[in-house]
């Protein structure tokens, strides 16, 4: 898997501009993952946040940044959640950011990421995240997307080794096509996540969903339980029923 090259302080890049999200959108994912807080003395938690960015997402690609803008209100502000963008479109392009406090410097790469035809590659990401895993502790993950064209058995088998390194996915499905939700709950199931909807019109619910994924990765299922929103009991509903750990 590549990684685009996102210096700490800097926001330059020698890529080309392709066309850009909204850029409220993107403005809000700054300002808000900028906001990012780690309960005192729990140590520095670290996010991956994964697009399907093939074609059929591009009516819904604005709204995806805009939720994930989202899911960083109420975390905090003094900064302490370390993130990083994985996505994949066309034809075998999987890119990574680097792990990132300072979010500033994903604001250009969002801006250059534009939908492209081509088949899920899932696989590709849930590999990416046992291997960052392996290096340096990953608290969750979460994944946007739609579709799922790829064998459903070794995509359960690297959610369930997930699932043993404590890494557990948040998969949120967009649209009903069965394949996908099939293969999403049962990542989600194995790496002890969590599934959910991705749907326009429940937009206010799937941000406060993502918050408490950002507050579980920041500080487990304490810091969840110490918030108490009604999305932080649900959060944790499901993962004590998947067996995850705080």
């Amino acid at each position: 898997m590549g990684k685009d090259r996102i210096p700490q302080r800097s926001a330059s890049d020698t890529q080309p501009a392709v066309k850009r999200s909204d850029s409220a959108a993107i403005d809000a994912f700054v300002r808000q993952a900028r906001a990012l807080a780690t309960p005192a003395g729990e140590g520095e938690g670290r996010l991956i946040l994964a697009l399907d960015a093939t074609m059929s997402r591009q009516p819904t690609w604005d709204l995806a940044c805009r939720l994930q803008g989202e899911m960083f209100d109420a975390v905090g502000k003094a900064g302490g959640l370390s993130v990083q963008l994985v996505y994949f479109r066309g034809f075998g392009e999987c890119r990574a950011s680097r792990f990132v406090r300072d979010t500033s410097s994903l604001k250009d790469l969002m801006t250059r990421i534009d939908c492209r035809g081509g088949h899920t590659q899932i696989s590709k990401v849930l590999a990416h995240a046992l291997k960052e895993t392996g290096q340096q502790k990953v608290n969750a993950l979460v994944y946007i997307g739609d579709a799922m064209e790829e064998e459903v058995d070794d995509l359960a088998a690297k959610a369930g080794r997930l699932g043993l390194h404590g890494v557990p996915v948040f998969a949120f499905q967009e649209g009903h096509d069965p394949a996908a939700e099939t293969a999403f709950r049962e990542i989600a199931k194995l790496s002890k996540g969590a599934w959910f909807r991705f749907d326009r019109d429940a937009a206010g619910t799937l941000s406060k969903l993502l918050s408490a994924v950002a507050v579980f990765a920041s500080g487990g299922l304490k810091a969840l339980e110490a918030r108490g929103r009604p999305e932080d009991r649900l959060m944790i509903e499901h993962l004590k029923k998947a067996g995850g750990r705080g």
